[in-house]
This record gives structure tokens, C-alpha cells and sequence, in this order.
């Protein structure tokens, strides 16, 4: 499949991890990110499986191939109406096509009857500024780079 001609993709709430994980994590590798390789090493380990109130792991499909991944979980770091963004990874041919903030959108959709704010830590540029278009801001706090309010006033 010719992954960059996917104008129609469809998100799923993943409950196993699908095969192709793996596909995705030889790109980020490639790409020197090891977060998909921790999160299928959480996931096999069962300390992180996206399974608690308010959490989800997410994959994205074109043609029945997965293009995109990522999860909300409750904020390790802090109290109970905390979420954080975790693991989110678009394969790179399908970058700058919009799957990334659908995603998002997605994920902080799930995430709002659970949590007040979502969270989330990035240490690229680009990364900072996708995430600034999908309505963070940028935070000083130790561990989390940029946060989103989902008060009732935005949470759409």
C-alpha cells in the first residue's frame, strides 16, 4: 500500500495490540524514538494497557493498514483529573495530512468526561509546534512540556 495516497483513514479504540505495532515501531526507531518500543514493553508487561477510567489507546487505519497510534492515561505525576497524552506516533509518509490531530482530537475527546487537563511531554520542535496547533500551550513543569484545560468552555 502506498501509505501517502490515504485521504480516508478511521480510529479505533484498540483493546490488544495489532501486529503492525511493529511496523510502526521500526519507522520511529529508524527515526531514533524508542516511546512506541516502551509502549509495547509496557503493554506486554501489563503496566500500562490504557485500561483504567478515563484511558485509551488509539489506532489509526488506512486500508486496513495502521498509520497511527497513541494513548490517554491518568497523569502519573499528578492527581486523579490529570491526564497525559502518551506515545502518539504518525508513520512519517502520512505527516502533514491531518491523521495526527484527528487523533488527538480523538484521544482528548475520550479523555474529557475522566479529566479536567491533559498533559504531555515532547522534546522536538516539530512536535511542539503540532501540539501547539492542536491547542496546548506550552508549560514550565517538570514533567510535562505542554498541558490542555478541558473545562466545559473548550473541551471541543
Amino acid at each position: 500500500m502506498d501509505a501517502t495516497t490515504c485521504a480516508d483513514f478511521s480510529i479505533h479504540k484498540l483493546s490488544d495490540l495489532p501486529e503492525q505495532i511493529r511496523e510502526l515501531e521500526a519507522q520511529a526507531v529508524a527515526e531514533g524514538f524508542r516511546f512506541v518500543t516502551r509502549l509495547i514493553k509496557e503493554w506486554e508487561e501489563r503496566s500500562n494497557q490504557f485500561d483504567q477510567p478515563g484511558e485509551c489507546l488509539l489506532g489509526v487505519y488506512c486500508r486496513g493498514q495502521l498509520i497511527a497510534i497513541g494513548g490517554v492515561s491518568r497523569d502519573p505525576n499528578m492527581g486523579p483529573a490529570v491526564g497525559r497524552l502518551r506515545r502518539i506516533y504518525v508513520a512519517p509518509p502520512i505527516r502533514g495530512r491531518k491523521v495526527g490531530k484527528a487523533l488527538v482530537q480523538a484521544l482528548l475527546e475520550y479523555a474529557a468526561p475522566s479529566f479536567q487537563v491533559v498533559r504531555l511531554s515532547t522534546d522536538t520542535p516539530g512536535a511542539a509546534a503540532f501540539y501547539r496547533c492542536c491547542g496546548f500551550i506550552q508549560v514550565s513543569e517538570g514533567n510535562a512540556t505542554h498541558a490542555k484545560s478541558l473545562t466545559p468552555s473548550n473541551k471541543k
